[in-house]
């Protein structure tokens, strides 16, 4: 009996992605931090992050709730607990709703009514919005669905004093910009993956090359982006350096995939995009710590 509820547990715990919750944590944090001028205290910020760390597992888990069918199809994703039959539909739905419930009661509870309509709006919207109705319809759902995968400092913002400001918005533009080359990127190596599953990702509807030169757009846009938090004065010298070498390392790789048209190129791409994105953010707190914020 032990050994099956720790099989059930990992099996819902998979739900979640942890991966990706990690990654919304890592992204909410520096958010908090400059809504508040400086560290906004260890408990206060500990629940709000996991909050938002909760919705971020609801969200993840309808998704896999709603896409087990096209997830059986796909080489990536067949391993996953409910197209593998690990664990029963009904399970996963009301984990994902006790989800719900749990992130937006503390939420409310440690940030307030706005935090909390956010987080929820954020899982409707990923719910309804990408997965439902964007992901199987347009090749532009990475853009699109962005914001869904970006609102983890719009919600800490809100947390901190009950109104989004400007280090909740500059942290969702930069993720914004960031997820379509990081997307794409999987979408140029798992390309055939995608087309079996019937999802139109953009390298199979516009093709390869016109995909790898909106990846370097999206990019180079990203730079300056990345920059506003250091030229409008919420960050320092140290972590503007990091930002302009970040992203000319990340422009750099841009380029590559386009001039070298080889999965290789897509897959190191994908390797750097997420790297690129945990320096950036990891350069936040650091520069706070060094100017003593």
């Amino acid at each position: 009996m032990a050994a099956l509820v720790t099989e059930k547990t990992k099996s819902l715990l998979e739900l979640t992605k942890p991966g990706i919750v990690l990654f919304v944590i890592f992204s909410g944090l520096p958010a908090l931090w400059m809504a508040a001028g400086g560290w906004p205290g260890t408990g206060f910020a500990a629940a709000v992050l996991l909050g938002i760390a909760l919705a971020a597992a609801a969200a993840n888990t309808f998704n896999c709730y709603l896409e087990r069918d096209t997830d059986a199809l796909m080489e990536r994703t067949r391993g996953r607990p409910l197209p593998s039959r690990r664990l029963a539909p009904r399970s996963a739905l009301a984990f994902g709703l006790a989800l719900t419930v749990l992130a937006t009661a503390l939420l409310h509870a440690v940030g307030g009514p706005l935090a909390a309509g956010l987080g929820i709006a954020t899982i409707l919207y990923y719910v309804f919005v990408y997965t439902v109705w964007l992901k199987p319809r347009t090749p532009w759902n990475a853009v699109i669905g962005g914001a869904a995968g970006a609102a983890a400092p719009l919600i800490a913002d809100a947390a901190v004093d009950g109104r989004v400001g400007a280090a909740g918005l500059l942290l969702f533009a930069i993720i914004f910009f960031w997820q379509p080359p990081h997307v794409w990127a999987i979408a140029l190596f798992r390309k055939t993956d995608y087309e079996r599953a019937g999802i139109p990702m953009l390298p199979s509807v516009i093709g390869e090359q016109p995909a790898r030169r909106r990846m370097l757009y999206y990019t180079i846009g990203l730079v300056p982006v990345s920059l506003a938090p250091w030229l409008l004065g919420l960050l320092g010298p140290v972590y503007g350096i990091a930002a302009l070498a970040l992203g000319a390392w990340f422009l750099w790789h841009a380029v590559g995939v386009l001039r070298e048209r080889s999965d290789a190129a897509a897959r190191r791409m994908f390797g750097v995009s997420l790297a690129y994105l945990l320096g950036l953010f990891a350069a936040m707190p650091i520069d706070r710590v060094l100017g003593g914020g």
